[in-house]
């Protein structure tokens, strides 16, 4: 028997041998699935692949599973007369192993995360102005930098968004204290204020994802301050538009 679900961020391969789950078990199985996929909804890839094997002789299952993410696969196994027993256990395995794996990544320099596929880079919907973002920095113009990223916007908002979902503090006051609007402008102000700093190695779409977590600790330490920063640079866009 072979089973297979892409429906979520975690796609499934599932194979049985000598027996079958029934319909019922295999919702049981997708189920028991839900502590993992949380952990792996970062990653671009999330592969799972299981087996089960059914041993008469032992008259119980063999429970073997396999999580490919991108720069390693994870391993796990277990046995049980209980397949669904068995299958829990590997789940609270590959849930500690997933956890292990992130936290060493946390400890990698982002341009290692972006070359082992870990890192999701913020990528411009067109051909960015480069030249045209130096200048407006070094004239001290954040209206006309802001104009010449937009081409990042949609691509950060997105990324922002994904984000957010590790701070829960940040999350609960979308829509009261915040909102993912406020995240990426703060992102862009971080960009403009600290532009030189910017590792030469680093493409800018790139640097814009590593300023997403600092950006939002920012407006979790001081949302006045950070606010009022926003709400300022916005009306003087505005008063820019205006004028032309």
């Amino acid at each position: 028997m072979q089973f297979s679900n892409e429906s979520h961020n975690l796609r499934i391969e599932l194979d049985t041998k000598n027996f079958e789950f029934s319909s019922q078990e295999l919702a049981k199985i997708e189920d028991a699935l839900a502590p993992l996929r949380g952990p792996v909804r970062d990653f671009p890839v999330s592969d799972l692949y299981i087996t089960v094997t059914r041993h008469a002789a032992s008259n119980d299952y063999h429970v073997r599973a396999s999580l490919v993410l991108p720069g390693r696969t994870l391993f796990t196994g277990d046995r049980d007369e209980n397949p669904l027993s068995a299958w829990s256990r590997c789940v609270r395995k590959l849930v500690n192993k997933v956890t292990g794996y992130k936290d060493n990544l946390a400890a990698k320099p982002e341009r290692t995360k972006t070359q082992e596929g870990t890192a999701q880079e913020v990528i411009p919907a067109a051909a960015p102005d480069a030249e045209k973002i130096r200048r407006s920095v070094e004239a001290g113009d954040y209206a006309a930098f802001r104009e010449a990223a937009f081409v990042y916007e949609e691509a950060l908002r997105k990324r922002a968004g994904r984000w957010i979902e590790r701070y829960p503090e940040f999350e609960a006051q979308l829509g009261a204290g915040f909102t993912l609007s406020d995240l990426v402008e703060e992102v862009f102000l971080n960009a403009f204020e600290r532009f030189d700093q910017r590792p030469g190695n680093l493409r800018l779409g790139e640097w814009l994802e590593g300023l997403i977590e600092p950006s939002v600790k920012a407006l979790l330490e001081n949302p006045d301050a950070e606010l009022e920063n926003i709400e300022a640079v916005r009306t003087l866009g505005e008063s820019a538009t205006e004028e032309e």
